[in-house]
This record gives C-alpha cells, structure tokens and sequence, in this order.
C-alpha cells in the first residue's frame, strides 16, 4: 500500500465514518479501484484501523460527554449518565455475539465483494429517505431502543451499510430526538471499536510484517482530522433533517457499483 493510497483511504474512512453513506463500504470501493490486493483479515485489519483513527475524533468531540460518564461510573452515582452508559453496553451485546461467532464470515466479506456493497448501499438510501419523514420529538433513548440499535448496528458490520446512517435513522423512526440518536450513535460504536482494534492486532501475526506502518500512520492521521470535521457536520445535518440527500448519493453509488461489480 502505497502512501498516497493510505492517505486517500484515511480521507475517505474520516468523511464516510459520520456521512451516513457506509465507511466500511466505501473503503472496499476504494481498495478495489487502487488495485489493493490485500483481503480476509488483512483487509480487516486495514480497516479497523482507519477505524480507530474516527473512534479516536469521536473522543475529541464527544470528550466533555465521554469525562461524564466516566465520573459517574467511577462513582457509582445513580444518574442519567450511569443509566445511558448501561443503555451503551446493552447495545454493544449483539455487535459482540457477531465479532466472536462470526468472525471468519465477516472477514470473508471484507474481500473486495464489489456486488454485496452495492446492494447494501441500497438498503442504506431506503433507511436514510425514510428518517426524513418523522416529526421531530424530545424522546429519549430506552434500555428497549438500545437493544434494537445494538441488533441494527451488528448488521451494519456488512459493507455497504451505514453503521451511523442505518442507527441514526433507526433511532428517528423509533420516535428518538434527533441530536440524541447521533449522539448514542457515535458513542455506542467506541467500546467496539477500541475492542475489536485490540482483539484484530492480537490475532493478526502477519501485521508487522506485511503491512507498510507508515503508510497505515499516515491513513490513520487523515482519518482522525477529517473524522473530526465530518463528526461535527453530521451533527447538524441530523437536526435540520437533511439525511434524504445522501439517500441519493448512495443509490448512485450502490447502482455504480454493482455494475462495476458485474462488468
């Protein structure tokens, strides 16, 4: 992998990561267009650690949020912050069953599957045309919510769905505030995310050796800036309900790519 890919893909994991338009999905578009040959689980690899670099630009703008839960968790306080912190780690249970029964599937699936990560960009439009529609509410998110966006999150482990998009939208549908949803959306992902970075690196022996690191630096910096930018973007772009618009771009790209992927 050369530097300027690594730097291309690092840009692309930051914007897609928040821009509910599938990260996962286009990092594979990206690897198939630059000839990248890596797959299974060194493709995985790769892409948690771009990963890694948005979890960690979700820290910096989520940093005041994330310090308040932390306190109340050190301090077994019996608050609103406690209680969202347990509404995080129910929804982290599906995603957890699948990284640790299905793992071999899931690396099967990061092998440049141009066709699959069409069709879900697909199932994205449909997920992101519909989260227009609702009223806007001041509902909060329940224990009941959070499990069914844990389910909606561990499908969107699948290449070409949104896993900010098909959660966030989900969310809306279910009656959820606006900003709230984004905000349980982005915050839910980071114990997965720091998890299966650690569980990857452990697993993969090959890393060190067939892996250009300054090139995966250099991805993960572009990650973490733009990450930052995109996060902030994404925020606003929930509440003022705009979502529809990236419904379209991804119907052209999933169209574009499935015809890629068959010719």
């Amino acid at each position: 992998m050369s530097y300027l890919e690594a730097l291309i893909l690092g840009i692309i994991q930051g914007l897609t990561e928040f821009l509910p338009i599938s990260s996962s999905g286009h990092l594979e578009i990206g690897k198939a267009l630059f000839g990248n040959e890596s797959v299974g689980q060194e493709s995985l690899f790769l892409t948690l650690v771009l990963h890694f670099g948005t979890a960690l630009s979700t820290v910096v703008v989520f940093r005041k949020d994330i310090i308040q839960l932390l306190k109340s968790l050190i301090q077994f306080k019996k608050d609103e912050n406690n209680y969202f912190s347990l509404k995080i780690l129910l929804s982290m249970f599906p995603a957890v069953f699948v990284g640790l029964f299905l793992q071999e599937f899931i690396e099967q699936l990061f092998s440049r599957n141009l066709l699959l990560v069409g069709l879900m960009l697909l199932l994205t439009a449909v997920f992101l045309f519909l989260a227009d529609r609702p009223k806007k509410t001041r509902k909060e998110v329940s224990y009941t919510n959070a499990i069914i966006l844990g389910i909606v999150q561990a499908v969107a482990i699948l290449p070409g769905i949104s896993r900010s998009g098909s959660t966030i939208a989900s969310a809306v549908l279910l009656g959820i505030d606006r900003e709230k949803a984004a905000r349980f959306s982005f915050l839910m992902v980071l114990p997965l995310i720091f998890g299966s970075m650690a569980k990857t690196a452990m697993d993969y022996e090959g890393a060190q050796g067939n892996t250009n690191l300054l090139a995966l630096l250099i991805g993960f910096g572009a990650a973490f800036i733009t990450g930052i930018f995109a996060c902030k973007w994404m925020i606003a772009l929930v509440k003022n309900s705009q979502l529809k618009y990236f419904s379209y771009y991804c119907i052209l790209v999933g169209v574009l790519t499935i015809s890629y992927g068959l010719f």
